[in-house]
């Protein structure tokens, strides 16, 4: 499946109904969310692995994950109606993911990838952190969502070092947020984040796909 497809298909999932701003939860765009996997799938991290998505929403990384041949896939999130409309999206994409209500926490086992679009930390400081923990916690490569900002950069460098993770690279990317909250006065807002691949120190690196890096172009269109 090509990239553009993909984006075809997650732009016909339904968001999160009532999203809570506690929680940090905002709906990643299609296109975004198309890319992010993409990337993953080049680097032979998707298709025949076990994925997760921390943090879940209403299971567009998951679904992605599924849609790109992944061999299981969960999706966690606390936010029992997010997981619900999760669900629903899963079969109508006809896609096997299942869905579990609960804490990060909660998750035990091993996962070889995990994709995650957790909370920035704005709201609730050190969130990030946490979901950046529990990745490494539980599987081999961490493809995760942050803020652009050279002191986030500086920040993240330093938490992941400390949790025994290694930066693999980094990219930029522009995230599309629709109107969520009550204080959001216009209809869409484009955010600069940075995608980051994380491996564990000392962790057996996969092969990089057909030599994509966080400087390519992805031409998959």
């Amino acid at each position: 499946m090509k990239r553009k497809h993909l984006a075809i298909l997650l732009s016909e999932l339904e968001p999160s109904p009532r999203p809570k701003l506690r929680l940090e939860g905002y709906t990643i765009d299609a296109e975004a969310a198309a890319e992010m996997t993409y990337i993953a799938f080049m680097h032979g991290d998707i298709k025949g692995r076990r994925v997760i998505d921390l943090g879940c929403g209403s299971g567009i990384l998951a679904i992605a994950a599924a849609s790109l041949g992944a061999r299981e896939v969960l999706g966690v999130d606390v936010d029992e109606a997010a997981i619900r409309t999760a669900i629903l999206n899963a079969q109508k994409r006809s896609v096997n993911v299942d869905f579990i209500i609960g804490d990060i926490e909660c998750v035990v086992g091993r996962f070889d990838t995990t994709l995650m679009n957790p909370p920035f930390g704005t709201w609730r400081r050190g969130a990030d952190v946490r979901f950046l923990r529990k990745a490494l916690e539980i599987s081999d490569v961490v493809y995760s969502l942050h803020k652009r900002s050279e002191s986030v950069r500086r920040f993240l460098r330093d938490k992941i070092s400390r949790m025994g993770g290694e930066i693999a690279w980094l990219r930029e990317i522009d995230l599309t947020i629709k109107r969520t909250y009550h204080f959001h006065t216009r209809r869409r807002y484009r955010v600069e984040a940075d995608l980051y691949r994380i491996t564990r120190q000392g962790g057996c690196q996969k092969p990089a796909g057909r030599g994509i890096n966080s400087k390519t172009n992805m031409g998959a269109d």
